[in-house]
C-alpha cells in the first residue's frame, strides 16, 4: 500500500502546474493532502480527480483558506471531521479528516501555523495541546494508524537548515519542539526520522524568499506518525523533492507499508 501526504498550496494552482502528473507517476493507493484552498464548486470545470479514487473534501469555511482532502483508490469510511475542541468545535478551519479504508485507520491533519502573530501562535499551541490528546486512543488501537501532514513544527535541528537562525520562529520555538518529542514519547513513531536515521537533513518545505527552494534550505514539517499496529509494516519512505520545485512549496511525503 502506497499513502501520500501532501500540502499542495493551493489545489487549483497546483492543478495548473502539473499535480496531475504526479497522481499518475506515483501511484499510491491513498491521498491526503492539505491546504487545498477550495470548495468542490470552486475545482476548475474542465477538471476531475484522478480516475477509481473516492474523494472527501473538507473544506475551511472561509473560502480560498485551509482544508483537506483525501482520496482513497480502497473502499473509504469518512469517520470524522475535527476534533474535540474548545477553541474551533466544529473544524470551521477545515484541519481533520479520519478516515477508515478496510481496517486502516488514516488521519489527514494540517496544524495551524504561528507565523503572523501571538495570537495565532497561542491558538496554534492550544489546537496542538488539544490534537494530541485526540490521538492518544489510537495509540492502543490493535489496527493500523497513521496520522499524516503538515505540522507546521521542525521537530530537530536535524529537520532545519539553519537551526540557530530560526530559533525564535514559530515552527521551531521550543516549546513547540518539546511539544513534538512528548508526541513520539507517547508512543508515535516519526517514520522518516526512524528509516532515514539522525544527521540526515531532508527538508519537505521551503521559504519562497532568499532562493530557499533552489538552495535546498528548507524544514522538514510534513509527516508520517505511525502506532505501533501500523509501523511494523513500514517497507520505505521518501520525500519527492521536486514536486516541491515544481507544484508546492511543500514536497509530497511517499510512504509505503506491505499490508
Amino acid at each position: 500500500m502506497r499513502l501520500v501526504s501532501w500540502n499542495v498550496n493551493g489545489i487549483r494552482a497546483a492543478i495548473r502546474k502539473g499535480i496531475d502528473d504526479y497522481f499518475s507517476s506515483i501511484d499510491a493507493d491513498i491521498w491526503m493532502l492539505q491546504e487545498v484552498r477550495a470548495l468542490p464548486e470552486q475545482l476548475p470545470k474542465d477538471w476531475t480527480w484522478p480516475d477509481g479514487f473516492e474523494v472527501y473534501l473538507h473544506a475551511a469555511e472561509k473560502k480560498g483558506y485551509s482544508g483537506v482532502t483525501t482520496l482513497s483508490r480502497l473502499p473509504m469510511e469518512v469517520v470524522q471531521t475535527g476534533k474535540p475542541s474548545a477553541i474551533d468545535p466544529s473544524d470551521s478551519e477545515g484541519r481533520i479528516i479520519v478516515t477508515k479504508h478496510d481496517d486502516v485507520t488514516c488521519i489527514n491533519t494540517y496544524l495551524p501555523s504561528g507565523s503572523s502573530g501571538e495570537e495565532r501562535q497561542q491558538y496554534k499551541e492550544t489546537w496542538m495541546d488539544e490534537w494530541r490528546k485526540f490521538l492518544q486512543p489510537y495509540l492502543k488501537s490493535a489496527s493500523p494508524v497513521i496520522v499524516c501532514g503538515d505540522l507546521n513544527v521542525a521537530h530537530t535541528e536535524d529537520d532545519i537548515w539553519n537551526p540557530k537562525g530560526n530559533a525564535k520562529m514559530s515552527g521551531f520555538l521550543p516549546q513547540e519542539r518539546e511539544w513534538f518529542t512528548n508526541l513520539l514519547d507517547d508512543g508515535w513513531h516519526d517514520v522518516f526520522r526512524e528509516k532515514h536515521g539522525s544527521g540526515v537533513k531532508k527538508y519537505s518545505w521551503w521559504s519562497n524568499r532568499g532562493q530557499a527552494r533552489a538552495k535546498d534550505r528548507g524544514w522538514r514539517i510534513d509527516y508520517f506518525l505511525l502506532n505501533e499496529a501500523a509501523n511494523k509494516f513500514v517497507t520505505d519512505i521518501r520525500i519527492e523533492r521536486q514536486g516541491g520545485l515544481e507544484i508546492s512549496d511543500h514536497a509530497p511525503v511517499i510512504l509505503d507499508i506491505n499490508y
